[in-house]
Formats: C-alpha cells, structure tokens, sequence
C-alpha cells in the first residue's frame, strides 16, 4: 500500500476521531462476549475535586493497558468508572464560595469526566455511578440496615475531638498541635452517642485471609496485620496500696520482663486520673494538657514524652514488697488496650526516655551477651534475645520460655490470664455533617432506635441548607429531622450524623458489576465478576480503604448476600508522579489573593507558586504574580504532587500539545511503575517525537517479498514479552521491548516479514497508545477497529533459540566469546574455540595441556 507520506501524526484529530467511534459503539460495554472469560480490571475511583492531574492520568491509564489487552485476548472485560463523591471538601466550599454541595460536586464530576475522556480511556460508562446520588446511597442505607438487624452495627457513648467554634467532630488527623485544622479552636474531648460497625467480629478472618492474598504487595500485608495488630501476652491488675483503691489493669506482650517494673502509666482519661484530679489541681491540668496535645498513634510516638506522678502506688504481683509508682502520661491511649501499660524502661525505648526524664530504676532483666549487671546504663533500651537476669525463679530461661512461665503462674495463682488481643477497634461510622449518606434510623422517645421503613429509602438529604452557621445543617434544619415514628406514631426525630465516606468506597465494586434497580446487587451476577482480578491505587490506602472493603464484603457473606470473602485479587500500588516546588520565602500573606495586598495579621511564611505561575527571565525563575514580582523563587525538593504546594500539573494543555498517547507513553515508560515518576518537560517530549517515529512507520509502503527468520525470530519475541509484561504490570519493560522491535524493523530490509512485524507492531501498541493504533489500522486498510482484534500469537518455534553464546577461557580467564549452534558438538567447539584469533593471539604457539568443554556453556584451555 501506499502511504500519505504525512510524518507527523495529527493527534487531536485522531484522539477525538476515535474516541468519538468508541462511544457510538459501545466497544466497552461489559457483558456482550456472553461465555468469554471475564475480567474485572478496576482503578479506585477518584474524589471529584474539579480537575484531574497527571496523578489520575497515570493510575488510570496503567488500569486502562490491562483492560484493553484482557480485551485482546478474548476476555469480557469489565472496566467501570465512578466519584467517591461525599465528603468535607463539598462542604467546605459551599462555606467559602456559597454554593450548595451537590451542585459544587456536579459540576467538578462534569469536568473530570470529560478530562477524563480525553485519555481514550476503555470505559464501560453506563455503569458510572456517584456515591452522592439516591441511587446509590439509598442502597447503602439498606445494607446498613441489614447489618443493624444482624447485629453488625451498634450504638454507644465515645470519646470525640470537638471543635467548639465549628461544632463538630474532626478525625484525629484534623487535629493540629490541639486545635481544629479549620477554625483553630482548641479540641475538646466530648463523650457523644456514635454509630460503630463491628469489624473487631471480623479480625481474626481478616487477619488470617492476608496469607490468601498472593498477588498483593507484601508491605501492603504487613500494614494491614500491624494494624489489626494481634498481641499475644499477659492480662493482669496490679493492685493498689492504700490509701488508693482502685487495682490497674494491664496487658503485656512481655510478661517475661515484670521483674523490670519500674513504674505503671495510664491515659489521662483513665478513671485512675481522674481520680487524681479530683483531689489535685496539678492533676487536672497536665490532663488538660494531655487533650491538647497529639491523638494518633503516630503523633504520641515522636512527641515529648511527659507524665504526671499521681502520689498512687501498686503493688507488684509477684514480689508484694515491690511498690510500683503511678503516672498519667501522654503517651498512653485510652482506646489501646486497658488504658494503662507496665514500664519496663531497661527493655522499651519509650518506657527508657520515659524514666530518664522523671528519675526511675531502670533494671536490666534480659541479658545483653555478657552484660548482666542490674542497672542498666545507657540510653538505648535493649529488645533482643537473651536469658532472664535479676527475675527471681525466671533466672536462665529464654524470654519464650519465660513467657511461658510467668503467665502460667499468673493463671495458677489466679491474678493475671494469657490473652490475645487485638489493636484494631470497632470502625467508628458517625460524622456530624451534612454531605454524606444520612443514617436511616428514626429516634422515638417511646420505642427507641427504629431502623426506617425499607419502602420509605432513600432517606434523601435536604437541598435547602446553608452552611453560615458552624455545625451540622441537619441538626438546625426547620423539617428534615422531624418525622413520626414509624412503629408508635407519635412525633420523632431523624439521625442527623451521616456515614463516613468510607462506607461509601467498601462496596462501590459491587455495584459496579451488578446495578438493579430494586436492591443494591444481583447476587448471581456479582458473582460472575467478582473478586476483581485487578485492583490499581495509590498505596496511601493501603489500611483503612482496603481494609474497610475487605470487611464490608466478608460482612456480606456472613449474611448470606455473597459467596465472596476477598474482594480484590490483586492488587497493584503505583508510584507518586513527582514535581519540582516553586516557592517564595519570608513574605508576609493571609490567604491566597496577594493581588488586593491581604498582607495583614499574617506570619512569615512560604507562598507556594504553580509552575504556571512562574516565567524565565534572564536564566532565573521569577513569578509571574504582581505582588510577588520583587521576589526570589526557590526550587524546593521534588515531591508528590499536591494542590497545597501548587506542584500539580494539569494534563489539559498536554493534550492539546502532544495529544493523548504521548502522555499515556511518558506515564508507563518513564519508571517502573511501582516507583515514583518525576514530570518533566523533556520526558513528554521525547515521548511525542516516539509517537511520530512509529506513525512514519506504520505509514510506509507495503512492498517487501519474501521471509527474514531475524524479523520473524524478533516479532515472535515481542509478541510474547509484551504480553507477559503487560500481564504483570510491568509496563515500563514492555515499552522498551516496542522501542527495540521498532529499532530491529526501521534497520530491516523491505521484505514480507517486515511488513508483517509493522502490521503485529500496531496491535501490540493497541492498549497503549490506542488513538494511534486505530489510525494505523485504518490507514493500513485492516477491518474493523484493532481494539476488537485479536492479540497475535507468537510462534512456538520462533521464541526457541538454535543458537547459543559460549565463554573461551584461557586458565580460567575470559578471553573471547562465540555465538554457535545450540546443538553444536564437543569436537566442533573445541576447534572452534582454537580457531579464534584471541585465543590463537593469547596463546603465541604454546600447545594447551588440556581443554575443557562444557556444551552449551564454555570452553576452559589449560596452557
């Protein structure tokens, strides 16, 4: 065939040409290769922010090669879209800019999808779904009420972070040095009726089904079983010497080291501080000073570790004349195990700085090597192996056996009980906010908590709110709330908390593969899809997202809607795509509109610049914003795109330069993909001037007569590799076996092989560089569309290689290589190898002593 003889290919033509057949098709509808394997390839779906970034172009586009080759090799392929679409970010722009949350969602759903579109993504979008919409939550509200009437969900009285100005809850991650994150209120700990779901039911399966998970990454695993966290050890109280009467529960994975005690510590909201504070003023202000500071796990592990001497003592269990002083400290949570830990500073670092600081025996009773000595020196506790030291009847036993021990003494002498425990708790669903699936249950003051009618679902939320009072808009709303109970009649009120978003991410794959109208899912088609084969996201939701699911659909089996435990067979977490900061350093701002001067009742700061906020000017970066003009800019580290640093690069006007499959090359080529992938200029356009290599490729003439078994040979190759890379999401391998049968085809002389490796060459680029692909197809006069074609096959007989590269040593020494036939004889080699002009060079007339030979492999000369 003749080709046009255009050398640039003309992407935005062809991007929107194709794009525009696919959708007048339907070629990605699932369900339409009734009796082909299925495939559920599934990307987690984005929050609608209002645009995508390169972030999204790379996680979507890894998800959408997958589904496009499981496509190519006969399968049906499920690939579905949707918004995770609740949530405070809707809320906190309808305070700031006055517009109704739904609405502020919409739209910013509206762009993306059409960013999102313009990747050529092999989307089924008629199962798009978003977690904001009735028809969605209101099935949410009926599994919720199917696992309240099986027991899976309960209500009790819990400790809360309250914002006094915003009145409501934050997370614990909302809380900063004390204060809420928006109104910068101190926090206050509240005691509040919450809606919990009892995942703590599910541990041991959770924990268990982890080995089950042969293609997830293991640090993904590991994050999950830390934070499940079964603990094997020792319950016992330590009881109190009087005055002080109330005994101290505890619970220790090391019962070997109780000789080591040297002090007892309980949270600041134990009832033993309490206590203290009741008749101490000190008390009650270092608790205060508690509840202002951190409130995770993490921010309690780097903070100062403090405590407060309560003047109480205990008794220790196994030596009555050891008396053991009390603290509040910190460092310990209420909601971890009893609230109270046993100090063993010689053997925890924590407990170390912890007895360093506030003046306490530190008793060494594991044995360090040689050290033995009862005082222990030095500021590093030690946590390895070692026989017991100093412990009474423990003296000389390994710490296991010395476990062992202590806790059958304590269960014989009745003061303590061996007992597992877990670190995960009941998953707290109750948010004091408007954007989110309302709870459907109705509060009587007769009948009590009445779960609402399922006839009367969806309970939809209110349109007309407002949000100028801080607070939850349900709870002030003048209707929405009262309602009559539907058992007794009389007047009631709703459940104003709503759901956390979390909820509505745990079983959104479920509804992707069955969509009723009737009920959330058809069991028997649900099943036919899941668990989903391929599951691609940021590792940043490696615990609670993946967790939650994995909860939520073993909460189903056990209530006999799925035969499903697992929902994700694989899972595959990819890197960050980075980006260079730009930042101002010592200006004074308050708010981002530095055009009207707001400069007052501001602290010196960094003000962060987009990249296309800055210009080149005389070899140095300046801002391009008028009030920050006089500056210098600074280049900060490179980091994962974020809209606080304003590092975040819009794909848009990629597209519009290169077009769609030069971004999509530059996502899977650049890096591994489980790496980060530094942005970059030069990368995208490298990537483009590639697209425009092949596309002059796939426009030559057809003209070539006759085989070339190398072109064969490499074609076979790439068939095979290609597929297996793509398979285990290795694309970055896979781009580089194009990129070298591309080279091998561009040097070959015309022939029929050659023709026939370009024709193979646009199927295997085909899921990742499709506009392309399809143009090439057409172009080349093929039928139909190549996304429907079928994946070559690679011809056995070409990946067997017949020929063979063999080492020549002399005593032992490399000194030359030959390419020989695979089958090549042990005589053939050995003269072959002394027919080398190296060896002839390197051996100057001396006659060999002996040759060694090893088909296949080497040939060793003793000279």
């Amino acid at each position: 065939m003749t080709g046009s003889n255009t050398t640039r290919f003309n992407a935005l033509d062809a991007d929107a040409r194709w794009q525009s057949v696919w959708a007048e098709r339907e070629s990605f509808r699932a369900g339409t290769r009734p009796g082909a394997p299925k495939a559920y390839v599934l990307e987690m779906f984005p929050y609608p922010s209002g645009r995508i970034h390169i972030g999204h172009v790379r996680n979507y586009t890894m998800g959408d090669v997958l589904a496009r080759y499981k496509r190519m090799t006969g399968h049906d392929v499920l690939h579905p879209m949707g918004w995770d679409a609740f949530g405070m970010p809707a809320e906190n722009a309808a305070m700031e800019k006055g517009v109704h949350p739904g609405d502020w969602t919409r739209a910013n759903i509206a762009a993306m999808r059409a960013q999102l579109k313009r990747l050529g993504l092999a989307i089924d979008w008629s199962r798009e779904l978003a977690t904001c919409e009735p028809d969605y939550y209101g099935h949410e509200q009926a599994l919720f009420l199917d696992f309240l009437a099986s027991g899976l969900v309960y209500r009790k009285l819990s400790a809360v972070n309250w914002d006094p100005v915003d009145m409501t809850v934050l997370a614990n991650e909302q809380v900063i040095d004390g204060r809420g994150w928006r109104s910068g209120a101190l926090v206050e700990k509240k005691q509040l009726s919450q809606w919990f779901l009892k995942i703590t039911d599910f541990a041991e399966e959770l924990l268990d089904g982890l080995g089950e998970l042969e293609h997830w990454p293991d640090k993904v695993k590991l994050m999950q079983a830390n934070w499940i966290g079964k603990s094997q050890g020792l319950q016992f109280s330590f009881a109190p010497v009087a005055p002080f009467d109330q005994p101290i529960a505890v619970f220790s994975t090391r019962p070997d080291t109780i000789f080591g005690a040297s002090f007892v510590a309980v949270a600041a909201d134990h009832p033993v501080a309490q206590a203290a504070a009741v008749t101490s003023a000190d008390a009650a202000a270092f608790i205060e000073l508690c509840k202002a500071g951190g409130t995770t796990a993490a921010e309690l592990e780097t903070q100062e570790k403090l405590g407060f001497d309560t003047g109480f003592e205990v008794i220790h269990p196994l030596d009555a004349a050891i008396r053991l002083p009390v603290y509040i400290a910190n460092f310990v949570l209420m909601e971890y195990g009893t609230g109270a830990v046993m100090g063993v500073p010689a053997h925890d670092q924590r407990d170390l700085d912890f007895a360093r600081k506030y003046g306490l025996e530190v008793r060494r009773v594991v044995a360090d090597n040689d050290l033995t000595d009862a005082v222990f020196v030095g500021d590093e506790a030690y946590t390895g192996p070692g026989a017991l030291v100093n412990s009474g009847f423990l003296d000389g036993m390994t710490v296991d056996a010395a476990k062992s021990e202590v806790i059958a003494r304590a269960e014989s002498e009745g003061w303590g009980a061996g007992t597992t425990v877990w670190r995960l708790r009941d998953w707290g669903v109750s948010r004091q906010r408007y954007w989110g699936t309302p709870i459907p249950v109705i509060h009587c003051g007769a009948c009590g908590v009445v779960p609402v009618p399922r006839d009367q679902l969806p309970v939809l939320l209110p349109e007309n709110v407002d949000f100028k009072t801080p607070g939850n808009p349900l709870d002030r709303h003048p209707t929405w709330k009262h309602v009559d109970c539907p058992q007794c009649g009389t007047a009631a009120v709703r459940e104003t908390d709503t759901l956390d978003t979390f909820a509505d991410s745990s079983w959104y794959f479920i509804r992707f593969a069955s969509q009723p109208d009737d009920q959330p899912f058809d069991r028997t088609e649900a099943e036919s899809w899941l668990p989903v084969g391929q599951y691609i996201g940021g590792v940043e939701h490696a615990i609670l997202h993946l967790l939650y699911a994995r909860f939520w659909t073993r909460a189903l089996k056990h209530l006999g809607k799925l035969d499903i435990a697992e929902p994700f067979a694989g899972l595959f977490t990819q890197g960050m795509v980075t980006h260079e900061t730009y930042y101002v350093e010592g200006i004074r701002h308050d708010g981002d509109d530095l055009e009207q001067g707001i400069f007052d009742n501001a602290v010196p700061t960094k003000f962060w610049l987009s990249p296309a906020e800055l210009i080149q000017k005389d070899g140095r970066l300046i801002a391009n914003v008028a009030a920050l003009a006089a500056y210098e800019v600074k280049v900060g580290r490179v980091e994962k795109m974020s809209k606080s640093k304003k590092n975040v690069i819009d794909p848009e006007p990629m597209f519009d330069t290169y077009g769609a499959d030069a971004v999509r090359w530059f996502m899977l080529g650049d890096s591994p993909p489980e790496r980060d992938l530094p942005w970059t200029e030069a990368g995208i356009e490298a990537c483009w001037k590639f697209v425009n290599r092949l596309w002059r490729l796939f426009e030559a003439e057809q003209s070539g007569a006759g085989a070339d078994i190398e072109i064969d040979r490499a074609t076979a190759r790439a068939v095979a590799g290609i597929a297996a890379d793509i398979e285990a999401l290795q694309f970055n391998k896979a781009v580089a076996k194009v990129h070298s049968l591309a080279n091998t085809i561009e040097k070959a002389a015309p022939s029929a092989s050659r023709d026939t490796a370009i024709d193979t060459l646009v199927h295997l680029v085909a899921p990742m560089l499709p506009h392309l692909a399809e143009e090439a197809w057409a172009a080349r006069r093929h039928d139909g569309l190549v996304a429907d074609a079928a994946w070559p096959d690679a011809d056995p007989a070409l990946l067997v290689d017949d020929s063979v590269t063999i080492a020549v040593q002399v005593n032992g020494k490399l000194r030359d290589t030959l390419t020989v036939a695979k089958d090549s004889s042990r005589d053939d080699l050995e003269a072959l190898a002394m027919a080398s002009p190296r060896i002839v060079a390197t051996l100057a007339g001396a006659a060999p002593k002996k040759v060694i030979v090893v088909p296949g492999r080497l040939v060793n000369i003793v000279a």
